[in-house]
């Protein structure tokens, strides 16, 4: 009963043998080979339009480096207070782009738009002082597991064109979000607005698949300098590329993210006909945030369940009672329904 994070899943066995096939011969290095290419161009015909790609390591590389890409001197980036770039990467978005964040509040993990455009106009280009505005990056899905509606997107994004702010959209868990929309790929980002995306392999079946895609190659040229200079250009390129050729293939990537996000609504399903446990908020992705009793909590621990207490929201002191704890579980590609009953029986 895995449920602490999708990165404690392995990679799926097609990736894996698909790693494996290419592990073997020769091919140009640097993202020149022929596999390098032939998933670039995947990446296109997903989008529907012509794409730059960028092969990165890590989420956290690929939104650093994105951010960075269109910063500037005294540049502030806008995000949802709990999104990933501002409380679970170090500094790096900071670190790597020269730029300061600056948090937005918003129900359920997003961005508010009266909100955004009220933090974004303190920022103006000539507040020498105070730095002046240079993007804006929301998450798909959020750090809570819900899931921006098309709609929403455009709300965000038709702040950042009043702007001329580029919109990054992290998506770390991206298919999870997209299966959950039923939308394609095109539709939730660069026809809503969408400048540059993390696209995640990772967390959804992947070993090690990151990718930085510019929806406008035009404004990619920098990347190439930027992602070299982070330590992020890998010579054996081909071995990423590999992955997300067994990712693609026969649709694999989104059936995963569909089994991931129906084991997660069986254990919504599941919570919400508890006795003593009961969703703290409503979530459409592979993230179940659930308050249960103390004691449920640790007899799930006891029979080898592993899952993260999660910090009660501050502005919500009364969500959890004295006896109980708030609880995050992520569901992946490699869930069973098994493991799933066998958490709700723990629930009593």
């Amino acid at each position: 009963m895995f449920f602490a994070s999708d990165n404690w899943a392995g990679a799926h066995s097609k990736i894996a043998e698909r790693l494996l096939a290419e592990s073997g011969g020769f091919a140009s290095a640097y993202g020149t080979s022929d596999l390098d290419q032939k998933v670039e161009a995947k990446f296109s015909e997903i989008f529907e339009r012509d794409v730059a790609v960028f092969f990165v390591a890590t989420g956290t590389a690929a939104n650093s480096l994105s951010l960075a890409s269109v910063q500037k001197p005294g540049g502030i980036s806008f995000c949802h207070t709990e999104a990933h770039v501002a409380e679970d990467e170090c500094g790096a978005p900071d670190f790597f782009s020269g730029a300061r964040l600056a948090t937005v509040d918003g129900a359920l993990g997003k961005i508010d738009p009266k909100a955004l455009a009220t933090k974004v106009a303190r920022f103006p280009q000539d507040a020498v002082h105070h730095g002046r505005a240079a993007a804006i990056t929301i998450t798909q899905a959020t750090e809570i597991g819900t899931v921006y509606s098309l709609s929403e997107i455009d709300a965000v994004a038709s702040i950042a064109k009043a702007n001329d702010l580029p919109l990054h959209m992290d998506g770390a868990r991206f298919a999870n979000a997209l299966v959950a929309l039923g939308a394609s790929p095109a539709e939730m980002t660069w026809k809503r607005g969408v400048d540059i995306l993390s696209f995640g392999g990772t967390k959804n079946g992947c070993w090690c698949a990151e990718a930085i895609i510019f929806f406008d190659p035009g404004k990619a040229k920098e990347m190439h300098f930027i992602r070299k200079r982070a330590a992020q250009l890998f010579s054996k390129s081909r071995f990423i590329a590999a992955q997300f050729d067994g990712y693609f293939q026969d649709g694999l990537w989104l059936d995963l993210a569909r089994h991931s996000n129906s084991m997660a609504d069986r254990l919504r399903a599941g919570i919400e006909k508890a006795p003593n446990a009961h969703l703290a908020w409503p979530t459409v992705s592979n993230e179940v945030f659930a308050i249960i009793p103390k004691s449920s909590a640790k007899a799930a621990e006891d029979n080898g369940a592993k899952f993260y207490e999660w910090p009660i929201p501050e502005s919500q002191p009364e969500l959890v009672g004295s006896d109980e704890t708030l609880i995050r579980l992520v569901t992946s590609f490699a869930t069973t329904e098994a493991d799933v009953a066998n958490f709700l029986a723990c629930l009593g």
